[in-house]
């Protein structure tokens, strides 16, 4: 069966769904989004990705398509037609349909709703997990709200494709004081030479990373010190570990900086661990 789309209220085939020429997220990039890791069949982190959805929404002052309750039996109905149990949904809000305008719409304009599901080979992701990844950085070039998870992305695509072609994974920003703010696509996060995790604090210009959040909890309730300070790609080479977080890319080891090994440049035990642990946790948490 091929993949199956659901757009304003109707599922259709993946390759014939389609949005108006109009809408204003294809036109203006006035959208938001949210992406939720499969276990199962079930959405993990769902308080997590819910509430960033609706404050997403509400910084750019878009209204809630429908309610929780209703979006999620909507969420959940595209993976049981996709026959998905490992894999992502993708979902996409708009601020909808209007003759192209910069400012907002002076008429009523429904929210556009958009979800996709696909499938995900864990197996390929564990070996990629075991094996360590590399990132490089690049100049932070990105907007002052990058706390929006908006669909303005094109600066984390070029960043992305820089990486792509260097044989790298992710790209990390690197802002005006030297220090890594977040990859293009995930949180970033080092284990120092003394076993303390560090990684940027969320009030400065970075995602409020749900799968970030879920590991600090798992990280305190391991008795492990963390460090809600910011660090530069030269502290990362002299660290122990690297990793990186997000809903695609789980808990995953970071062994190379723009070509120089982080620590040993192998996958340290730390990384290690908080990936069974998290994936234990999304697991039994999923809805």
């Amino acid at each position: 069966m091929g993949r199956i789309a659901y757009v304003n209220g109707a599922f259709e085939r993946h390759g014939d769904a389609v949005v108006h020429i109009e809408d204003r997220g294809y036109q203006l990039a006035d959208a938001v989004y949210e992406v939720w890791a499969l276990f199962d069949g079930k959405l993990a982190d769902p308080e997590g990705h819910f509430a960033r959805l609706e404050r997403s929404l509400s910084e750019l002052r878009i209204d809630m398509p429908m309610s929780r309750a209703a979006l999620t039996v909507v969420l959940r109905e595209a993976v049981r037609r996709n026959r998905v149990k490992e894999g992502l949904v993708y979902l996409q809000v708009s601020r909808g349909v209007a003759p192209r305008d910069h400012a907002f719409p002076t008429d009523p304009t429904p929210p556009s709703v958009v979800i996709t599901v696909k499938g995900v080979d864990r197996a390929a992701t564990e070996a990629k997990a075991a094996k360590g990844v590399s990132v490089i950085t690049t100049q932070e070039n990105r907007w002052g709200r990058c706390d929006i998870k908006t669909v303005g992305l094109l600066p984390n695509a070029l960043a992305k494709q820089a990486a792509r072609e260097k044989g790298a994974a992710e790209a990390w920003f690197v802002d005006e004081l030297g220090f890594v703010t977040e990859g293009a696509s995930s949180n970033a996060w080092i284990v120092d030479r003394d076993g303390t995790l560090r990684t940027r604090d969320t009030n400065a210009n970075i995602l409020r990373g749900v799968t970030r959040h879920t590991l600090l909890d798992l990280i305190r309730d391991q008795g492990l010190k963390v460090d809600e300070r910011p660090f530069t790609p030269a502290e990362a080479l002299a660290a122990s570990e690297a990793f990186i977080t997000g809903a695609g890319s789980l808990v995953l080891p970071v062994v190379a900086v723009d070509g120089k090994p982080v620590g040993d440049g192998k996958v340290g035990p730390v990384a290690k661990r908080l990936r069974s642990l998290y994936i234990e946790r999304a697991r039994a948490t999923a809805i």
